[in-house]
């Protein structure tokens, strides 16, 4: 089922409440620590909070820190938790509209308290679908940032997936940093504005950090990832809309989990293919897919950017942009055909 998160603002939470829930991230945090050191974690019930504090704190929030911390050991993640925010299951937040506001009520220290929320018009949509019972609610987090209060609110929902047979295959690359390949229909997306952003944002880091203004550098970074994300969003929803025209059923990516070590820009050393986002575009292809309807699945990389649409594999194959066979003398774009050979998975799906 596929995913998405609504990152909700508070509005205008008074002061009270703000310091109530920084106390709640705090006692939460230092019992998230406890529970580590726990040595009966793996059985623990919302009555070992009692072991730990005499305080009053909400059950609901203390199950989802257990449940939270037992994730975290058993995949031996977490050695300490710098901050463990307060979640809620879908039984313990509620979402309600009062008046022009929608509101998310939920238990705090002193009772259960309804918090109106600044929503978009596009959240708007998603918020009535969650009152109407028609998608499904995940653990819901609030937390800080910036200082202003959000509540991330997880939603899942059911899709039927289309029986079109057609595989669309998209390949990463640092000139293109995305080419999409399905049958003789193709879309590029140059990577060269990216790369003049970064190299802008990179100069500019490096005069501010001669004169020593942290601030204003911590600002630049966000300019720039700020940008990166609206970039992404704008190549993923083009790559999807191109699926959903040609009646694609699915889309094939390749698995990034050694991309670091495989691929490094030689003009820009050190800077690797997850530098660029990749993982968030890749997210984004992934969501607006299958909201679409449009199967997605990730293939073994080896050897798609060497092997011949005739079978040939050879690593000279490819110089640059050009791939060239050296068996059948088959011509093509390097990253087109990357993409070709992802969506026909030569080297098979993902583990």
């Amino acid at each position: 089922m596929p995913t998405i998160t609504l990152r909700l603002e508070l509005h205008k939470p008074t002061e009270a409440k703000q310091v109530m829930y920084r106390h709640m991230t705090q006692v939460n945090t230092e019992f998230a620590n406890w529970l580590l050191l726990h040595p009966d974690v793996n059985k623990a019930t919302s009555k070992v909070f009692k072991e730990f504090s005499a305080d009053r704190f909400p059950s609901a929030v203390v199950n989802q820190t257990i449940r939270e911390v037992k994730s975290q050991k058993k995949k031996q993640r977490a050695q300490a938790f710098r901050k463990m925010w307060c979640s809620f299951n879908n039984q313990n937040l509620k979402v309600e509209k009062s008046g022009a506001f929608y509101t998310v009520s939920f238990p705090t220290l002193e009772k259960r308290i309804g918090v109106p929320v600044v929503a978009r018009p596009f959240q708007q949509a998603w918020l009535e679908k969650i009152m109407k019972g028609t998608v499904k609610l995940g653990a819901a987090k609030l937390y800080q940032k910036k200082q202003k209060w959000y509540m991330a609110l997880p939603v899942t929902w059911e899709v039927e997936t289309t029986a079109n047979e057609k595989v669309m295959g998209i390949d990463l690359g640092l000139r293109y940093i995305a080419v999409g390949s399905m049958g003789t229909k193709s879309l590029f997306f140059k990577g060269s504005p990216c790369a003049f952003v970064r190299r802008y944002f990179s100069s500019r880091r490096r005069k501010l950090g001669k004169g020593k203004k942290q601030r204003v550098i911590r600002q630049s970074k966000n300019k720039e990832s700020r940008w990166m994300r609206n970039f992404n969003h704008q190549i993923s929803r083009q790559l999807v809309n191109f699926a959903i025209t040609h009646g694609v059923g699915t889309i094939r990516m390749e698995d990034l989990t050694e991309i670091r070590n495989r691929v490094k820009s030689k003009r820009e050393a050190g800077r690797s293919l997850h530098s660029w986002a990749f993982y968030q575009l890749k997210r984004f292809i992934r969501y607006k897919a299958e909201m679409a309807g449009i199967r997605f699945e990730e293939v073994n990389p080896e050897y798609t950017s060497q092997t011949c649409k005739c079978g040939h594999r050879e690593k000279r194959n490819r110089n640059g942009l050009r791939f060239r066979c050296r068996k059948c003398g088959y011509d093509c774009h390097a990253d087109l055909n990357g993409a070709i050979n992802i969506g026909k998975a030569i080297s098979g799906l993902a583990a």
